[in-house]
């Protein structure tokens, strides 16, 4: 609230959804609940599937359930546009990737 008394400008908040793990209707009423009456904007993220870390993208339904439960809960809400997953390229995918080459070259 200081923020936005403060600036005129309101907060955006990225929200990485994780499958089975903050993605649920429930993680959404919550959410809802504590942004409703603030000035604020949610940015949903799709989390990209990596399989060494064990976090899955949730499915598209997923996504979709919370996006209209945090809308209908008052909240100015987007979902982010996902690129570079088919190269495995996309956030979080790009660091795992270095990761690898490192400790290729430690190896080495």
């Amino acid at each position: 609230d200081y923020y936005y008394v403060t600036t005129g400008r309101r907060v955006t908040f990225e929200y990485i959804l994780l499958a089975g793990v903050n993605d649920s209707p429930a993680h959404a009423q919550e959410l809802a609940r504590l942004l409703k009456h603030r000035n604020a904007h949610v940015n949903l993220i799709p989390a990209n599937g990596v399989q060494e870390t064990g976090y899955q993208t949730p499915t598209t339904e997923d996504v979709d359930r919370f996006f209209m439960a945090l809308a209908k809960g008052g909240v100015n809400v987007t979902v982010r546009k996902r690129k570079g997953d088919d190269i495995d390229a996309a956030c979080g995918q790009l660091r795992l990737n270095r990761e690898k080459e490192k400790d290729l070259v430690q190896i080495q």
